[in-house]
This record gives structure tokens, C-alpha cells and sequence, in this order.
């Protein structure tokens, strides 16, 4: 064990690096990255993290770059990804790595999904008088939307010709106001016989993301008109339930034929509808089929036509009364000798159609100048029939009957009764001795009750007073002709003040009467801590306290400890709200779980403390600058384990740590213990883990012992890596060994990608007499990126492969590479370099063609790029399907590459190797690119 710097702990840092389906990624106004997407692709990004402990990290999304508000779902990892992303993702994205170290990382990336929606063209015509003149001017304006991202560009097309303002008189092209880019007009001015064409409107956003241009055609007449509809029913329909009816909507006009649509509103189309054409029929209808009824015709010619229906579907409901004394001498009782009210009303549709009928004592009410008809009361809801008695007398006494009616139509009629007596009182309401309080458990069933007195006896209303919350029924208020308030498994949340209120329908129209009902929900008790974990060194004591933060009753009534769940001795008096244990010495033997079970009477709620000396878990050090050290040849690889000790001086001093190593593809585990001099908190600790094979990935477990014993295990895997050379270049060397690729990306613009393979994950029926049978080592589990020419590849076909972006410190470099070409197809390979400046600018420095051998050849190219540059290599494809070519061990140095010039017209093949003489490999590009090859 080596011990290294003290490293206590480190921040937290961030870096978002993309893979999937980009297809750009570039810097906007330097401030901020641009990930660039095709709707329909994958969406990958990850958050590289530094930091010591690990940090943990958090994906969240702006809506845009306008809002600043985050989305409430959040992605727990260190990988985002998104299939088939839609345009509603884009927006900004946050990575932010936290470990509780300082504050927390964030980066960000905005991702721009790209699109292009099929446009819609409309036409529309404008007919004026031009003045001075016997003629009347036709003008045509075709109007090409799209939806798109970036915004699309137009082009307009009269048969095959494109259109522009200079090439006709007759035609004006422009952008309507306040459209923001998504529309283009095609103005056809004073139309003449050969503006009588086909119109193309083409909408491009120029192959980004290889996004093909879109097109919608029109074909212009004559005869081009706009639709026209015809009604055969009412706009308004009053049918009766149960009827079965059809609305037809004609179409009177429209070239090209229109397209005609029904709708409802509000909500879908009934179940027991059909549509055929432009007639709707509906079966049975019912009342919940009432609404309208949109029949559109549309042919993208001036303004879709539209017709409505109002269909309503006559219902009557809800048959209520109201008794309302003298209004103007503000009497809440009835007496003779004052004015009297009595009022009826039914929900009806529809509701203007409604007649009520009066009756006293089961005769027509003879009607009088004391008795009064009103049939809208303007002082009650809309359409309320009211019957005014004036100076109330003995001889009025009786039972009043209202009826309403739908007359003429089979709607059964709804009546509602009033019994106006010396023995008619208004309502008082109050709660039953000993129903003020209600104190009922959690779950359980609970009746709130009023009293009401009076007669008639109107219904109760129940609310809530202390909390602006629905009742349990979801409404803000309920209705009981009992006065009682039923309350089904009643919930904490249910706790509080409910108010019972006559209603002022069905009994007297006066101030309603109040009453008031407390609510009290007991529920078990609420503790913390549900879970402790508490270390110490053995010999040391500690106090271990459960406290009650919530319940009903709030108070500890009992408390009961269990030790490994065998019961402890009470320990002392409960307190108010918490009960504590002491244990006095941590040992092996008290060493174990504490369960503290605390009751209010209603129910019981438990803290689990779990007390030992074990040592806490190392915190593996994932930030080890180039921890895997090996050389290909010998198949095997080194890899420097660091971590720090969690928490070293809460226990007992570490005196080893047990390691265990498993190859992940094997069951098998090599044990030893790393012994420990020395430990302090926050101490880097070093181990070299020797003799690893390439490329294979373990799991390593690491556990502290001390004297009580083994303490908490931590386990990580580690993957054989090469050096990603981001974004400075360096001398190590790309094998291909692991997923990553070393950062190189497959280019999306070219015709297919490069293949990552071994020999033990070649295809068994790949073509022979061509590629490679290893990689460069010649072990079967090396890998090497090559291209397959078999189908559907196709001759010239394209695969390239970029290098990650490197940043410009020295004035030469120099790219070696280990190429095989073998087969009797082979087309080309190409070394270019791409300068990152202004633009993007790609100079081919570096060719070879034709069939060289079924051996590893190498190259050395020297470069000397003006700015930040990228190393392609590009794949191309030959004649046949025997032309696979592959590419290994790839290095960039900084410096002059091996000088063994190579003549203008000649190339240096191994000796012996029975290659055919070469052809010169292409010196090409405005850069200074001076080339030597040399081929060993």
C-alpha cells in the first residue's frame, strides 16, 4: 500500500460531452453549447464528473431559453437519454454534480431539434374595380406555410420553372408581416390565361440533419372557387331524448372538391354516431349528445366554410321551491297580513320552453288581485315561476302544487308541493349535546350531525371553515336532507372545523342558519429518526434518542426498547415527546439493532438505530489521472486503485483492508489484504492492481478491518480504457480496446460507419480473401476499426471517422497508423485534416488505393495545421464486396514524424513481402502538408 497526497476532499466538476445522433455540436455566441438534433433521433448526452466523494448527478430542463423555470421530473444519472426525441425536448439542458463539497457543478447545453413539417398551401382571390377603367382586376395570392426549424427557404414553381420577381411582372413574392419566416406568398397579379397552371411551393432548411425538402403542388383554374355549405335543419335543434336524427350538410360550391368534417363540442363525437359524407345521424339521442355540432368544408381555397348546430335535447331536473315572506318589511316569518312569495324551479332544456301550472288544495289556483303570476321572477335564477299572495289571510292557507311542463312534448312533468300553515316556521339549526367534538381514529367511519327545526325542513349544507379544501366528495360543498355528514375512512388531512348552513331552496329564501363542528382525526405517531446508523470505537458510549415530531394525540404514552429483538429494561420516565437509551460500552456483544417502539394510544411507530465499531466504507478516487498503464504486446494491464477512508476516527484504528478481484466475465475471486501503517481522514491511498488482461473489466470489493472486525464494503468496476486525447494531443496511442473509441465519432454526413471488431466478434460468415484476421498484436481479443464492402454498400460509397478536437500546441505533428488493405476490390484509403476557424475546412493529406497485402502496414503523415484541427479517416469503397479495409493503433505526436523520404513517384514495401509495387500516395490541399510515408 502506497500512501500519496492528502486529499480530504475535492469539488465537484462537470463537463457535458455528447454522443447518439448530433448532428452538430457547435459554440453559440461562445457563451453556451448548441446540440444540434433531428426529430425522430436519439438523444444522448453525458455528464463527465471530478470530485472526491463521487458526486452525485442531476439532470433538469429549461422549457427554453425564455423561461427559467425547471421541469419538475429530473433524471438521476450521469447518462441522458432520449429516444426518439420530439420538438417539445429542445430547450436547455442542466448537468449539476453535487457531492457536498463547496457548491455545485452545473453545466449546461442547449439542444436545437431540428424539423420540417409538409407545408400547406391555401389560395385566395381579391376581385376590386380599377378605377377609369371598364375591367375588373383578379388578383391571386397562394400562401405556403410550414413549420420548421431552422426556418425553411421557399421556392415557388409554376410547372418546372422557378419563379422570381425579376423573370415575371406578374408575380410578387414576399413575407407576410409578423409571421416570423414560416410563410411566403406567391402573389399573382391582374391574372392572365397562363397564370391557369400547377403551383409547387418546395420547402427546404438545406439538408441539415439530412432533412430532404418537402413539396405541395396546386393546380390553378378557372374554375378554383371556395367551398360553400348548405344547412338541412335550424341552427338551433330542439329534439327530444330517445329520437333518431340526421343533419345533412351540402356542399353548394368549392373546385377542387372540399373535404367535408363534422365536429362536437364540447368533448368527441357521441358513441352512437355516424358520419357519411356530409350527413350525421345520430341514434337515441340522449342528453348528455346536447352541444354543437361543426360541419366545415375545406379545399385550401379562401376560408373553409362552416355551419353550426345547436342541438339541444329537452331534459327537465332538479324540481326546487322557495318560500319568501315579506321582502319589504323584512319578516323571516309568515303573517297574516303581509305580502307571501312561493316560487318554483326546474334545470330544464330548454329552459325558456318550461310552463308552470299552480294549484291550491289540488285545484287550479284561481287567480286574483291578491294573487299574482309571475313567470320570470327577476329576482330569483333565470325562468322561476312565482305565485305572490298580497295580505296574507286565513282563507289562504292550503297545499300549493307547482307543475312543469314541456307542452307537446313527452317529457314527463315534475311538480313540487307547498304547505303554507299557521304551523309554516322558518329553520333553526344546532348541534346535539355532545356532538360539537367529534374525535374519531384514522380510517375509521365518522357522522358530523345538525339539528334542523322548522317546517318545511330544508336541506343542510356541509363546508369546511379553517382550510380552503374540497370536501371529500371533491365539491366544495355538500348536501344532506338529514343534517347529517357521513365521512368515510377518514384521513388526517379531514381534521378541522365543518360548518352545517340551511339551504335557501326548499324551504324559506332567508339568511341562512350556522352552525359549527370540530373534527378530530387521531392518527399514530409520527418519529425520527426511522433509521441511524451509529458508529463508535469500542469502549465509548452513546445515547441513543427517538423523537415524536407529529401524531394525535401529541404525547408518548408508552415506549418499549428491543435489543436484536429481544425486550430491554424500561429505561427512564417517557418525556413529553421522545424516549432516550444510553449504552454505556460498544462492544461485539451491544453491538447490534435497537428498536424504539413509541405509542400515543392510537398506534405505534418505530426508530431503528443499528449501533457497531464496524469501520464505515472506503470512497474510491475516480479521478486518477491515466490509471491504466499497459502494453499491448504482453496482453496484460495495470491499474492504480486510489481511495480515501469515510469517517477513519469515528471507530476503532484500520489495520488492513481485505481486496478481492474478480474478472467480471468469470465467477472466480483472488483475495490478499493490504496492510495499514498509517490513517488519517482525508489520506489518499494507493494500490497497484498488477497482471490484468486486456481489454477485461473486474470488480474490485475493498473492506476496512479493524479490531472489531470488517467494517462496510465498497466495490467498483474498473474497464480497461485508452487515453481519450481531448482537447490536447499527446503520445498515447488509440488501440480501439474500449466502447469510447478513444472520442472519435462516426460522421453522419458520409454513407455508412466504421465497425469496431475483434476476431472473437468478426462475423463467421464474413467474405474471405479480404480483411484482416486480428488486430495488430495479433490476439484475438484486440480490437481495430474497419469497413465492410459487402452489400448494400455500393462502389464509392463513404464511411469516415473523426477524431475528437484537438487544440493547437506545438507547430508539427505527426499521425502514425497501422492500415490493412487486402482484397482484390480495395478501393481508397484517406488521411485528411479538418481546421476548425471561420468555417470547417477539410485538405485530403494522405492517400492509398489497391489491394497491399494480408499484413499490417504503417504510416506516418506529418502535419503542421493552422488552428484547432481533427484527423479523418475515410473509407472508401471499391468495386466488389472483397475490398474490407482497417485501421489500428492510431498516435498523434507532437514534432517531426521518422524522415525516410519516399520518392515522388515511389513507395517502400516491406522486404519479402510479395507486395505489388505501390502507387504514390496524394499529396493534395492548400495547407503545407509535407508527407513521408514509410511502410514497414
Amino acid at each position: 500500500l502506497f500512501t500519496s497526497s492528502f486529499l480530504s476532499t475535492a469539488p465537484a466538476q462537470a463537463q457535458i460531452i455528447h454522443a447518439g445522433q448530433a448532428c452538430v455540436v457547435k459554440e453559440d455566441n461562445i457563451s453556451e453549447r448548441v446540440y444540434t438534433i433531428r426529430e425522430g433521433d436519439t438523444l444522448v448526452l453525458q455528464c463527465l464528473v471530478t470530485g472526491h466523494p463521487r458526486p452525485q448527478v442531476r439532470w433538469t430542463k429549461t422549457a427554453g431559453s425564455a423561461s427559467d423555470k425547471f421541469q419538475e421530473t429530473s433524471v438521476l444519472n450521469e447518462t441522458l437519454r432520449i429516444e426518439k426525441i420530439q420538438r417539445l425536448q429542445g430547450g436547455r439542458y442542466y448537468c449539476k454534480a453535487e457531492n457536498g463539497v463547496g457548491v455545485p457543478a452545473i453545466k449546461s447545453i442547449r439542444v436545437d431539434v431540428q424539423y420540417l413539417d409538409g407545408p400547406v398551401l391555401t389560395v385566395h382571390q381579391t376581385i376590386s374595380d380599377v378605377r377609369g377603367s371598364f375591367y375588373q382586376e383578379k388578383t391571386v395570392f397562394l400562401r405556403c406555410t410550414v413549420n420548421s426549424n431552422p426556418p425553411a427557404r421557399f421556392i415557388w414553381k409554376r410547372g418546372a420553372e422557378t419563379l422570381s420577381h425579376s423573370q415575371d411582372n406578374g408575380v410578387d413574392i414576399y413575407e407576410p408581416l409578423y409571421t416570423q419566416g414560416e410563410t411566403k406568398v406567391l402573389k399573382l397579379k391582374n391574372l392572365r390565361p397562363q397564370d391557369y397552371a400547377s403551383y409547387t411551393c418546395q420547402v427546404s432548411v438545406r439538408n441539415v440533419c439530412s432533412i430532404p425538402d418537402k413539396s405541395i403542388t396546386f393546380q390553378l383554374t378557372n374554375t378554383t372557387a371556395p367551398p360553400a355549405l348548405k344547412l338541412s335543419v335550424n341552427e338551433t335543434l330542439v329534439v327530444n331524448p330517445g329520437d333518431n336524427i340526421t343533419m345533412q350538410c351540402s356542399l353548394m360550391g368549392g373546385d377542387p372538391q372540399p373535404e367535408v368534417l363534422w365536429s362536437h363540442s364540447p368533448g368527441p363525437m357521441p358513441p352512437n354516431s355516424l358520419v357519411q359524407g356530409g350527413n350525421l345521424t345520430i341514434w337515441r339521442i340522449r342528453v348528455e349528445d346536447s352541444g354543437y355540432y361543426n360541419c366545415t368544408a375545406i379545399n385550401n381555397v379562401g376560408n373553409p366554410a362552416k355551419k353550426i348546430v345547436n342541438l339541444l335535447v329537452r331534459s327537465m331536473k332538479n324540481a326546487t321551491f322557495q318560500i319568501t315572506p315579506d321582502v319589504i318589511k323584512e319578516s323571516e316569518t309568515i303573517q297574516l297580513g303581509q305580502d307571501l312569495k312561493l316560487s318554483c324551479h326546474v334545470d330544464a332544456v330548454p329552459q325558456e320552453k318550461v310552463v308552470y301550472s299552480w294549484y291550491k288544495n289540488g285545484k287550479p289556483a284561481r287567480f286574483s288581485d291578491r294573487l299574482l303570476i309571475t313567470r320570470n321572477d327577476p329576482e330569483l335564477p333565470p325562468v322561476t315561476c312565482s305565485l305572490e299572495i298580497i295580505d296574507l289571510r286565513f282563507s289562504d292557507y292550503g297545499t300549493y302544487l307547482c307543475v312543469a311542463t314541456f307542452q307537446g312534448a313527452p317529457i314527463p312533468d315534475l311538480s313540487v308541493e307547498v304547505n303554507i300553515s299557521s304551523e309554516t316556521v322558518p329553520p333553526t339549526i344546532s348541534v346535539p349535546k355532545g356532538q360539537s367534538t367529534i374525535t374519531v381514529r384514522e380510517g375509521s367511519r365518522a357522522e358530523l350531525q345538525c339539528e334542523v327545526r322548522g317546517k318545511p325542513k330544508p336541506p343542510i349544507i356541509w363546508s369546511r371553515v379553517d382550510k380552503e379544501t374540497p370536501m371529500p366528495s371533491g365539491t366544495m360543498t355538500m348536501e344532506t336532507y338529514d343534517g347529517k355528514l357521513h365521512l368515510e375512512s377518514v384521513s388526517r388531512e379531514m381534521s378541522g372545523t365543518y360548518k352545517c348552513q340551511t339551504a335557501r331552496y326548499n324551504g324559506f329564501n332567508i339568511r341562512p342558519r350556522e352552525a359549527l363542528v370540530q373534527l378530530n382525526v387521531q392518527f399514530p405517531p409520527v418519529v425520527e429518526p426511522a433509521f441511524q446508523d451509529v458508529r463508535q470505537g469500542m469502549g465509548h458510549s452513546v445515547t441513543l434518542r427517538c423523537t415524536m415530531l407529529k401524531g394525535s394525540p401529541m404525547k408518548v404514552a408508552t415506549s418499549v426498547w428491543r435489543f436484536n429483538g429481544s425486550l430491554l429494561a424500561q429505561p427512564l420516565a417517557e418525556q413529553q415527546d421522545y424516549s432516550e437509551l444510553k449504552v454505556d460500552s460498544v462492544s461485539r456483544e451491544t453491538s447490534g439493532s435497537y428498536e424504539c417502539s413509541i405509542s400515543n394510544d392510537v398506534g405505534v411507530s418505530t426508530c431503528l438505530f443499528q449501533v457497531s465499531a464496524k469501520a464505515y466504507s472506503p470512497e474510491f478516487y475516480y479521478d486518477t489521472p491515466n490509471p491504466t498503464l499497459s502494453q499491448k504486446q504482453s496482453k496484460n494491464y495495470s491499474y492504480v486503485l486510489q481511495w480515501t477512508q469515510k469517517e477513519p476516527d469515528a471507530v476503532d484504528p484500520i489495520l488492513k483492508y481485505r481486496l478481492e478481484v474478480r474478472q467480471l466475465s468469470q465467477r472466480n475471486t483472488i483475495q490478499t489484504f493490504i496492510p495499514v501503517k498509517k490513517m488519517e481522514k482525508g489520506l489518499l491511498l494507493e494500490h497497484i492492481l498488477p497482471n490484468l488482461k486486456v481489454p477485461q473489466s473486474y470488480e474490485v470489493r475493498l473492506t476496512p478491518i479493524t479490531s472489531f472486525g470488517a467494517g462496510d464494503m465498497a466495490a467498483r468496476i474498473i474497464r480497461y480504457m485508452e487515453p481519450i486525447n481531448y482537447p490536447n494531443p499527446t503520445d498515447n496511442t488509440c488501440r480501439f480496446e474500449d466502447e469510447k473509441i478513444c472520442g472519435f465519432m462516426q460522421d453522419k454526413m458520409d454513407n455508412f460507419d466504421w465497425t469496431r471488431q475483434n476476431a472473437l466478434t468478426q462475423n463467421p460468415k464474413r467474405t474471405v480473401n479480404t480483411g484482416p484476421p486480428t488486430d495488430i498484436s495479433g490476439t484475438p481479443e484486440g480490437y481495430y476499426m474497419f469497413i465492410e464492402a459487402s452489400r448494400p454498400r455500393v462502389t464509392g460509397d463513404k464511411a469516415r471517422l473523426i477524431s475528437p478536437l484537438y487544440n493547437i500546441t506545438a507547430k508539427y505533428y505527426c499521425v502514425s497508423f497501422y492500415y490493412h488493405m487486402y482484397g482484390k476490390h480495395i478501393g481508397s484509403l484517406n488521411l485528411l485534416v479538418r481546421v476548425r476557424n471561420k468555417r470547417a475546412i477539410d485538405t485530403q493529406v494522405w492517400s492509398l488505393s489497391g489491394n497491399r497485402g494480408n499484413m499490417w502496414q504503417q504510416a506516418h503523415v506529418p502535419i503542421n495545421p493552422p488552428g484547432p484541427f481533427q484527423i479523418i479517416f475515410e473509407g472508401v469503397r471499391g468495386t466488389s464486396y472483397e475490398g474490407d479495409i482497417a485501421i489500428d493503433d492510431v498516435t498523434l505526436k507532437k514534432g517531426d514524424c521518422p524522415r525516410k523520404p519516399i520518392g515522388p513517384n515511389k513507395a517502400v514495401a516491406l522486404p519479402g513481402s510479395g507486395v505489388p509495387a505501390l502507387h504514390s500516395p496524394c499529396l493534395c490541399g492548400p495547407l503545407t502538408f509535407f508527407l513521408y510515408v514509410l511502410l514497414r
